[in-house]
């Protein structure tokens, strides 16, 4: 996969693209990292990207042509003629999901624009992106942090990238769930104990207890989730006696 990002600051990705995960997908050529700042394409000998909104109004406007021409040269550099996604990051944008994290997993070439000011000129959304992500209801001084936490999601989901390749399907939200409770030794620590499924050496026990807990957790901290999960008779029994309890 190869990722560019468009950034007024691009230093706030060295540290992120240089540790963890995100280092080992690299070093396993699982993907490719590149940061561009998007003032180089500025048609202006000040370098300026952003102008008053016409109308008036608080705050400055991104304007159109810097981010343009930026995504013009990238898209231009792509190999084989393959067409990137563009996501723009913005609380306007749709809620990010672990769905989506899987969807943009599977292209080959991502391009993210972080913005900064008041906003985007609306000929950038009409006319550039594919995608207008918001990572929640709140609002950060610009895009580079929602930016580092969708390349996270999604680096970490390409193929030989973690070491064992049940982890993110078994990940909280992947299966429409929260994952269940996880314990390690000592089975005893301080009187506080791992439930005895776990240690029984009964793999359906095991299996058993931990789709149970799952369904539990989600019932207790994200209802909203099982609205559309697909339950089984029983299953729904532990949740009527949950609620009942």
């Amino acid at each position: 996969m190869k990722i560019d990002v468009l950034s007024l600051f691009p230093k706030m990705f060295e540290g992120v693209f240089g540790e963890s995960i995100l280092k080992k997908a690299y070093e396993k050529n699982a993907v490719e990292y590149n940061v561009l700042n998007f003032r180089e394409f500025a048609d202006n000998k000040h370098g300026q990207v952003d102008d008053y909104p016409y109308g008036g109004g608080a705050g400055m406007v991104l304007k159109p042509q810097p981010i343009f021409d930026a995504v013009e040269h990238l898209t231009n550099q792509a190999q084989n003629n393959q067409k990137p996604r563009v996501v723009l990051l913005c609380p306007q944008g749709e809620r990010y999901t672990q769905s989506k994290a899987e969807e943009l997993s599977k292209e080959g070439h991502l391009i993210f624009i972080c913005g900064h000011y008041e906003g985007y000129d609306e000929r950038i959304r009409e006319h550039v992106i594919t995608d207008e992500i918001s990572i929640g209801d709140f609002v950060l001084t610009g895009g580079e942090l929602g930016a580092m936490v969708i390349i996270d999601s999604v680096v970490r989901l390409l193929p030989g990238v973690l070491g064992n390749e049940d982890s993110p399907v078994l990940d909280s939200f992947s299966s429409g769930l929260l994952e269940h409770p996880h314990y390690t030794r000592p089975a005893d620590f301080r009187g506080l104990k791992v439930p005895t499924e776990l240690i029984s050496g009964n793999h359906k026990v095991i299996e058993e207890w931990r789709q149970k807990e799952s369904i539990r957790r989600t019932y207790e901290r994200r209802p909203d989730l099982l609205e559309n999960y697909p339950l089984s008779e029983e299953q729904k029994s532990w949740v009527e006696k949950w609620r009942n309890s």
